[in-house]
């Protein structure tokens, strides 16, 4: 087996994909006997929607989803962030987990990647499955476990950072929506209150998410409605009418990035690589590290590229985890300071994030931290064919794009290539060399160039 991913999560599943466009066999290896039906998140934003379209997953997911589309606003913490006259920075979609993975779980199938449930990594050559230990003879291991990786904790990968000392209980109700006009004092979002905060809002008609937030500590065993109905009069000072829950959690916020993302033959992508302590964004970032692990590792084990091309999975995604990670601490900073110190600080920089610079700076970090030039999705003319950028970029394999008909470019990049010769009016330059990920690694009329682009893709 060349590659086995831990976790069949959607950033395991999604790279298990990513790893079959690319050629590479890939086997994904989970210890829960059946998929986690929790909606641990209720959607995407941001580039990784983007990638998504380029692979053909956007219309599947759109399919399901409540919303999809450029998103008119988003919160930064508690601070509402307004895009209007500002194009569109950020696309969304609104789609529960269970449903990616499921989605996910389909596509990573069809391309022949095998899916395991029921077996639990015991050491990095060892699984204990259901009929019993066997021996796990993969070329490399990429741990996409979660915040508690046994990938990482094998591999020795230290993963230092802070855990907050809110607890937060959080579930899914079937309730009457008249709650938000029946409750007094009650509003859609957050309820600030000097004790914590409590969540309410809908997605979906008849449902109801409702969270707590308490410094508390952890009680054992499972939540319970009772539990949580204890919490929401603490703080919010009255009771919810919530009926059974259909789900129940609680978690506590880490903020949290792995020392490296690779010890050798074992890599580490999504929540076992990183934890973000607010805004949303761990599930974003962790597919986007599924996209630029997957080709790098299927083209070197396919002998299509040096084993040094894995070093730039590192050198390319940690530093997107960092950038998150600090504007996330600030977000959850905003969110948790109280008092009159906390309402100063919510008021000056509300005031400071509606000034237009401002707001497509915050929008920029929360789309995507990455400064790498991503290709645009551009309008082509394809032999007489109307296409796009993203539907050219479906097979996951590098591409070529010739605006001005030059043979020497097209002899340039080789046979290993795909070449699109497109009219295109709004082209950035006579050609752009686009690695597999959507990364514009050459973009000019040098052939010399493009040769020394091409042989350094990962930079």
């Amino acid at each position: 087996m060349e590659v086995a991913v831990i976790g069949a999560g959607p950033v395991g599943l999604m790279l298990a994909a990513e790893l079959r466009l690319g050629g590479a066999d890939v086997v994904v290896l989970d210890r829960r006997a059946t998929p986690d039906e929790r909606p641990r998140a209720n959607g995407l934003g941001g580039r990784i929607v983007e990638q998504l379209d380029h692979r053909g997953l956007l219309e599947r997911f759109r399919a399901e989803a409540a919303f999809a589309g450029p998103l008119p606003g988003f919160p930064f913490g508690p601070v509402p962030l307004n895009f209007a006259g500002l194009g569109t920075p950020m696309r969304g979609l609104m789609l529960q987990q269970p449903r990616m993975e499921a989605l996910l779980a389909a596509r990573a199938t069809e391309l022949g990647a095998e899916i395991r449930r029921g077996h639990e990594l015991v050491d990095l050559d060892t699984v204990r499955g259901p009929d019993g230990s066997y021996r796990l003879a993969a070329r490399y291991i990429v741990g996409c476990d979660g915040a508690h990786s046994r990938v990482r904790e094998l591999a020795g990968i230290g993963f230092p950072g802070t855990t907050d000392d809110e607890l937060m209980r959080l579930g899914h109700f079937r309730a009457d929506l008249s709650l938000f006009t029946t409750v007094p004092g009650l509003v859609r979002g957050w309820n600030r209150r000097p004790g914590g905060r409590v969540l309410v809002t809908s997605l979906t008609p008849g449902v109801v998410i409702a969270g707590v937030r308490e410094v508390a500590p952890e009680p054992p065993g499972e939540p319970t409605l009772g539990e949580f109905r204890d919490a929401v009069r603490r703080v919010l000072g009255t009771d919810l009418p919530l009926d059974e829950p259909l789900w129940l959690s609680r978690t506590v916020s880490s903020a949290r990035l792995a020392e490296r993302y690779r010890a050798g033959r074992v890599f580490l992508a999504g929540d076992a690589a990183h934890l973000f302590p607010a805004g949303g964004s761990s599930l974003n970032v962790g597919l986007l590290d599924a996209v630029n692990l997957g080709w790098k590792l299927a083209a070197v084990v396919r002998g299509a590229a040096p084993e040094s091309l894995l070093d730039s999975y590192h050198a390319e995604r940690h530093p997107v985890a960092a950038r998150t990670l600090t504007q996330t601490r600030v977000q959850a900073l905003l969110d948790r300071l109280t008092g009159e110190d906390g309402d100063a600080l919510r008021t000056l920089f509300g005031e400071l994030a509606a000034l237009p610079q401002a707001t497509r700076h915050l929008a920029g970090l929360m789309r995507d931290a990455d400064e790498l030039p991503y290709v645009p999705d551009l309008p082509l003319t394809v032999d007489g064919r109307t296409t796009r950028v993203a539907e050219v970029m479906r097979a996951a394999r590098p591409v070529l794009f010739d605006f001005a008909d030059r043979a020497d470019l097209r002899e340039a990049a080789g046979p290993d290539v795909k070449i699109i010769t497109a009219d295109c009016p709004d082209a950035p330059a006579e050609a752009l060399f686009v690695r597999p990920d959507g990364v514009v690694v050459f973009s000019g009329d040098d052939p010399v160039a493009l040769r020394e682009a091409m042989a350094t893709p990962g930079r």
